[in-house]
């Protein structure tokens, strides 16, 4: 079967090297991809926002399937566009991808079915929201509805804080994604994110992992796309596992075919797991970026057969995703200016010494220049290892970490932290 992998960054550098694997894969053709990409796949020349040139060439080229790994071309609709001209897509179509297009449509959907997640507000206008924030307490979360490229969200402590952030977002700062805001009640506990793969009536969950949003050690410093992240999270416990299904995944799936937009693809589930149980933070329509890349890691089977189980409708025939009984650590390296602007161009070499000892490192942001790699972007490479657990995986990674030469970079020294302390405290 050929295969067409839309995306360039480190999120699907992981699905290409595990799709690689498949003995149902005949060709896989990746557009842009990227460097390492171009290990495991034909690169092409076309931008994902182009639908009609995708669906030129899924017809001259017979794809069998499409995955796209980002979400912008989700919620633009190029999943519709596939699946009317008949060609298996992994992802949803439009309507349902507004999941992760629209923060309030999730939210009233949460309303609708009684999904757990905190209080919101919608709002359209600067001064509405700024007269909502009377009816919250600090700190408070303002979001921008749309798509900002996971910078749209401020945890604000002070009410001049929020004043700024919704003053920010309404002068155009994250363009579309900023014209409406949503607040919502602050809540406590611990993140951690939650897998399910579903064709719009099947639904089977694919694990747990938790991320590293700000840029720096300890949590500190601005919000970022994600600096790191393991797998799984055992904080989420196997009953914790079970409540998320019932009372949050399967909800979600259940309404939105009821409602004539059944989702299928992968559901990306953000959680906050307060005292009273996990509450949905937020849902992404696609693998998370770097979560994919430890999914991978621990993923047994064949990817590709599982994909197009969803893809066809089939996922029922399928069975449950099996997942190493293992930890998987992955650490960004980032360009320096990262989450702002990035400097391109650093030269990186040692990238095969470093994969040893159950270590491998997946391009993120990446190019050639005059046959060399150089940084292309702001998360630049990520740094992946297993081990038996996140103390072991954790200093796999590291040592992979230290024997790559990339002087106008930088990454985070403690991810996976709250999993390694809590091993230590036995």
């Amino acid at each position: 079967m050929n295969i067409l992998l839309l995306g360039g960054g480190g999120r699907e550098h992981a699905l290409a090297w595990r799709m690689a694997q498949s003995p149902l894969l005949t060709q896989l053709y990746a557009a842009p991809g990227n460097p390492g990409i171009a290990q495991h796949a034909e690169l092409v020349d076309i931008d994902p926002a182009d639908h009609r040139a995708i669906l030129d060439f899924c017809i001259r080229h017979s794809i069998g399937l499409v995955v796209i790994g980002p979400e912008a071309p989700l919620v633009d609709g190029l999943g519709d566009n596939l699946r009317t001209m008949g060609v298996p897509v992994f992802g949803p179509d439009k309507k349902p991808a507004q999941l992760e297009g629209s923060k309030g449509f999730t939210k009233d959907l949460c309303k609708r079915a009684n999904i757990p997640t905190a209080g919101y507000e919608r709002l359209t206008s600067k001064d509405g929201a700024l007269a909502a924030l009377d009816d919250f307490g600090l700190p408070v979360v303002i979001k921008a509805d749309g798509l900002a490229a996971g910078k749209g969200v401020i945890i604000a402590t002070t009410r001049q804080e929020a004043e700024d952030a919704i003053a920010e977002m309404f002068s155009g700062a994250f363009g579309k994604a900023g014209e409406e805001v949503v607040i919502e009640e602050f809540m406590t506990g611990e993140e951690a994110s939650f897998f399910a793969l579903t064709d719009g009536s099947t639904v089977i969950p694919f694990g747990s992992a938790q991320d590293h949003k700000r840029v720096g050690d300890g949590d500190t410093g601005p919000n970022t796309g994600g600096m790191g992240a393991y797998s799984p999270a055992p904080v989420l416990t196997p009953e914790l596992e079970a409540r998320v299904m019932a009372e949050i995944i399967q909800p979600t799936v259940e309404t939105l075919a009821a409602e004539g937009m059944p989702y299928s693809g992968v559901l990306y589930a953000g959680l906050m797991l307060t005292e009273t149980g996990p509450k949905l933070i937020e849902y992404n329509a696609r693998f998370g970026d770097p979560e994919c890349q430890v999914l991978m890691m621990r993923l047994e089977g064949d990817l590709v057969e599982l994909l197009l189980a969803v893809a066809q409708g089939k996922l029922a025939e399928h069975g449950p995703v099996t997942l190493r009984d293992e930890t998987a650590l992955t650490i960004v390296m980032a360009a320096n200016g990262y989450p702002g602007t990035p400097e391109k161009g650093g030269a990186i070499s040692g990238l095969d010494g470093a994969e040893q000892d159950r270590a491998k490192v997946f391009h993120a942001g990446t190019a050639l220049k005059d046959g060399k790699l150089v940084a292309n972007g702001g998360r630049v490479l990520n740094v992946t290892a297993t081990g038996g657990s996140a103390t072991q995986a954790q200093t796999i990674a590291y040592a992979a970490v230290d024997r790559i030469d990339f002087p106008s970079g930088f990454c985070r020294r403690d991810i996976g932290w709250r999993e390694v302390e809590r091993e230590k405290a036995g």
